[in-house]
Parts: structure tokens; sequence; C-alpha cells
């Protein structure tokens, strides 16, 4: 397959800034960036999305946002080589962060099961995936807008009583979805109704900060002045303001 030269927004890292530290790396979602020879560079250029969820990790301030000619961003491209380094990461022979998670999971298997509560559900609207709801609807004016990775409701155990009761929602993943289709249909969304608030609800896993950077280019997108805030929660089901 073929890809297309396009103008486009891309990330571009200065080298003489860069010194290979790698906080860069795990905050890039489609495994476009990579340590080569001691500097962050870009694995391929159809790997980047131009989104900039690398921004703000640099400690060298080496990464910028830049627009130039680029092969097309390929979507296909990154499933197929985050699934690649899935197996590398899986390999029996790899020493890496997810076997040490799982292990320490492992060791507290025997722990008592605390049953949480139950309660009601406080959904109040249908659908709920961002590629799904629709960009004009009665239910978003006067709403507070919660952004939500859908991994959230998994991780929080409380989230119908605490965090989304009152709430209307568009939940979504920036790892497997398309985060400029996200961008832009969000933008919309604030541009024609009257949302009164919006709060970002993320995992604490890189790929998270997706979700976050979407929200930003959506509401500067949108000319509109929303409150908004962000949220993380651990994987422990703690929720913590960014």
């Amino acid at each position: 397959m073929v890809n297309n030269m396009v103008l486009r927004k891309i990330v571009k890292i200065d080298e003489e800034k860069c010194n290979g530290c790698g906080d860069c790396i795990p905050n890039c979602e489609e495994g476009a960036l990579k340590i080569i020879d001691g500097k962050a560079k870009i694995v391929t250029d159809a790997y980047c999305d131009g989104l900039g969820a690398c921004l703000g990790h640099c400690p060298q301030d080496a990464i910028e946002i830049i627009e130039r000619e680029a092969v097309e961003f390929d979507e296909e491209a990154v499933h197929e080589h985050l699934a690649a380094m899935k197996k590398e990461e899986l390999a029996p022979a790899c020493n890496c962060s997810t076997t040490h998670a799982f292990s320490t999971e492992n060791e507290r298997a025997s722990d008592p099961v605390v049953e949480a509560a139950p309660q009601g559900s406080t959904l109040g609207q249908w659908p709920i995936q961002l590629n799904l709801v629709p960009i004009k609807a009665p239910f978003w004016n006067g709403a507070d807008l919660l952004i939500m990775a859908d991994c959230v409701p998994v991780a929080y155990p409380t989230l119908h009583g605490n965090l989304l009761k009152g709430k209307k929602i568009a939940i979504g993943c920036p790892k497997f979805d398309n985060g400029q289709h996200y961008v832009d249909k969000l933008t919309e969304i604030l541009k024609q109704n009257d949302i009164k608030s919006m709060t970002v609800a993320t995992m604490e896993v890189p790929c998270c900060g997706g979700l976050q950077r979407i929200a930003e280019l959506a509401l500067k997108a949108s000319g509109k002045l929303i409150p908004a805030q962000k949220l993380i929660v651990t994987v422990r089901g703690e929720i913590q303001r960014a």
C-alpha cells in the first residue's frame, strides 16, 4: 500500500535539545516514537497522528507540533505496529512492567473480596459512544458533559453515584479510534449546543493522555469558554484531579 504525501500536522523533535531520557515514549499511544542512537525519533511518519499527546512530557522541551509534508497517518498500520509491540512485551524472555503488575495482583489473590453496595444506574442518555452520539440533541443543552475513557467504568467502582450522576456522557478510546474524528465531532458538539461544563475522566495509563489532548483541542476549536476539569482514575479505582 502506497501512502500519499500530504500537508499535515506532525511531531518534530529537536535533536539538539533531546537527551534521550525516553519520557515521551510511553505517552505516544501510537508507538510512533523510539530512542534511536540516543535520541527520540519518529519510527515512521505514518504512525504519528499529529495530535501531540507526547507534548508536555519532555523535560527538555524538545518536542513541538509543526505542519509539513508527510505521508498520511495510517491507522491500520498503527494497529499492526502496536500488536507487534504487544507481542514483544509479552514474550517469555521479557522482564516488563506488565508481567510485574500481574504478579503483584496474583500475590494479592487470597485477599478477601469486598463487594461495593449496589447502586442504581444514573445514565441519562443513549447512545454514549463518541462515534455514535448525535452532534445536535436536546439532552446536550445545559448539560454537564462527561468525556470518559471507556476503561474508566471498569476501574472506578462508584462511577454512577460519584461521577456520572447528573451528567451527559461521551466515551471513547484514543488508542483504537480515530483521534482526529473525535476532535472534529466533539468540536461540533461544543459549538452547536449549550454545554454548561466539561469533565474529562481518563485512566492513569499513558494512552489515555490522548483523550485529554482531544478534549483540549476540541474546546479550543469550538471558541467556547466552558469550565473544564480533568480527572485521573488509577488502576486501583482511586480518583485524582489532574
